[in-house]
């Protein structure tokens, strides 16, 4: 694998060493960080309550909204075929 130089400052370097394990090598210690670091954004983002409902206001908004279609017949539901 081609290989690149950065410039961290010690305090980085010493910083990314508390990280690592015996014998691993600074790259394997940052590939570990990042992947961690991506399923952290990913479980904040999941568990975001942002724009967001609850569940109960979820279900009350979704009776309402089909609380008319109760009266209609299965078949106007149906995708009628063109010929």
């Amino acid at each position: 694998m081609e290989t690149t130089t950065i410039a961290i400052t010690n305090d980085v370097k010493e910083k990314i060493k508390e990280f690592g394990n015996k014998g691993e090598t600074y790259s394997e210690i940052l590939k570990r960080i990042i992947e961690s670091a991506k399923k952290r954004q990913l479980h904040d983002l999941l568990m975001s309550e942002e724009n967001t409902v609850s569940i109960q206001k979820a279900i009350a908004d979704a009776k309402k909204k089909y609380k008319n279609m109760e009266s209609k017949s299965p078949q106007s539901f149906l995708i009628k075929k063109k010929k």
